[in-house]
């Protein structure tokens, strides 16, 4: 292994809540040393003048659509573009095809991820058999190979007492139940918000409360069986009051927010264009307002991306007829701080602890930490500079994001795993 001397930046611990210029030291994959000042002798010098040092983010929703949907993406390119974003850890949804249900399926990925991936992958597990919502996976099994997660992700386990089982199951194993809220009977076949933009444009709507009912039925839940549950993708400002009165009430629940829901609203739709279609909807502003102040007060304790891939073939059919979803990896450190962070909605340590530290434990993995004696997962971004998103300099095989030609800050220069430069932006 070899050692890497990062030197003069502006570093950011939440773990340590160290934040200031200092250097770090890398050595055999492991953060050696953390210090005001360091001359070390190292294989590699990265300088870091005018950047932010950061651990490297934990994403707990991304969609890599392998297997079965490899032309979207797959376990190599999806890797490589959380790389880009400064994404060194991240839990792949189980929603591939075929899903993720049991040991010999996720073992594919995690050991396609070991060969192929330049960041930590994490499997979850579906919940049911096929996804199909009628019979529960092998939890013992699905967990003594190490799996920290199941998802229905894409949809609710519609059958609360089939999810209270597995609930239950997943607490014998301290595993993490991670939940796609969304009452299918109410969609009625929605495919943006509920609102008078949906009328003016003449799209079918999804309220809030198709969200909301399955939030306040999986926190009661969750209440009684004690499971640890994460709700995914929270969207709508009663989802946020719901949470807030759970954790207040004792029940072991966290939730993510993603920056489209923290960035965008309806009014921002124009038109016919599917590339602002996903799910849950973009949703009003006093949503935006609420999850934003979720994010402040620590209601809400992470971002996460819903990063979902899809040919532009296929976000050409128009809003009605084109899947759900959005690109998300490689946008999301520079959405956060230009949306949250320079507004003064949360502090650089905040967004440290929301996309790194937070999810970390969340999942329960070694990361999220630039304490000595961590594994050298780091992220090093120039929030100096504004650049434009631009689609063709993504990673990802998926081109479908709405932010296309937004200014932002927050461009990823360098990502380490285990001490190996990743990723690194040429300046």
């Amino acid at each position: 292994m070899s050692t890497v001397l990062i030197k003069n930046g502006y570093v950011v611990d939440p773990d340590t809540k160290f934040e200031g210029k200092a250097d770090i030291l890398v050595k055999d994959g492991l953060i050696e040393r953390v210090a005001p000042s360091l001359d070390e002798e190292a294989d590699r010098v990265l300088d870091a003048e005018g950047l932010t040092v950061m651990p490297g983010l934990v994403d707990l929703h991304v969609h890599l659509r392998d297997p079965g949907q490899e032309y979207k993406e797959d376990v190599s390119t999806g890797g490589e573009a959380a790389a880009h974003g400064g994404v060194t850890s991240l839990m792949a949804m189980p929603n591939t095809h075929p899903p993720m249900d049991s040991v010999n399926r996720i073992g594919y990925v995690v050991n396609k991820a070991k060969t192929q991936a330049p960041v930590h992958v994490y499997q979850a597990s579906s919940i049911t058999k096929g996804m199909n919502g009628e019979e529960l996976v092998d939890f013992e099994s699905i967990c003594k190979y190490g799996v920290k997660a199941f998802s229905e992700d894409g949809k609710s386990v519609m059958n609360a007492n089939l999810l209270r089982s597995a609930m239950r199951e997943a607490k014998k194993y301290d595993a993490l139940i991670a939940e796609h809220c969304e009452d299918i009977t109410m969609v009625c076949g929605g495919v943006m918000n509920d609102d008078e933009n949906a009328v003016k444009l003449g799209y079918p709507g999804i309220s809030n409360s198709t969200e909301d009912v399955i939030v306040a039925r999986d926190c009661i839940l969750a209440k009684e069986t004690g499971v640890r549950l994460h709700l995914c993708h929270c969207s709508t400002a009663d989802s946020v009051s719901i949470i807030r009165s759970a954790k207040r009430d004792g029940v072991h629940v966290t939730a993510e927010v993603c920056p489209h829901h923290f960035t965008l609203t309806s009014d921002d739709i124009p038109g016919d264009d599917a590339n602002f279609k996903m799910n849950p909807p973009l949703r009003t502003k006093r949503d935006v307002e609420a999850l934003r102040a979720g994010l402040a007060d620590g209601t809400i304790d992470c971002i996460s991306t819903d990063h979902a891939p899809h040919s532009m073939d296929e976000k050409r059919r128009g809003f009605r007829s084109a899947p759900f979803g959005i690109t998300g990896l490689e946008t999301s450190a520079a959405l956060a701080y230009t949306e949250l962070v320079k507004p003064g909605i949360l502090t650089l340590m905040q967004m440290a602890e929301k996309m790194s530290f937070n999810p970390a434990k969340i999942l329960k993995i070694n990361a999220g930490s630039l304490r000595e004696g961590m594994p050298a997962d780091i992220a090093v971004f120039d929030f100096e500079n504004e650049y434009t998103i631009d689609p063709k300099t993504f990673v990802s095989k998926g081109k479908n994001t709405p932010f296309a030609g937004k200014k932002v800050f927050g461009k990823t220069i360098y990502t380490l795993t285990d001490g190996n430069v990743v990723w690194e932006e040429r300046r």
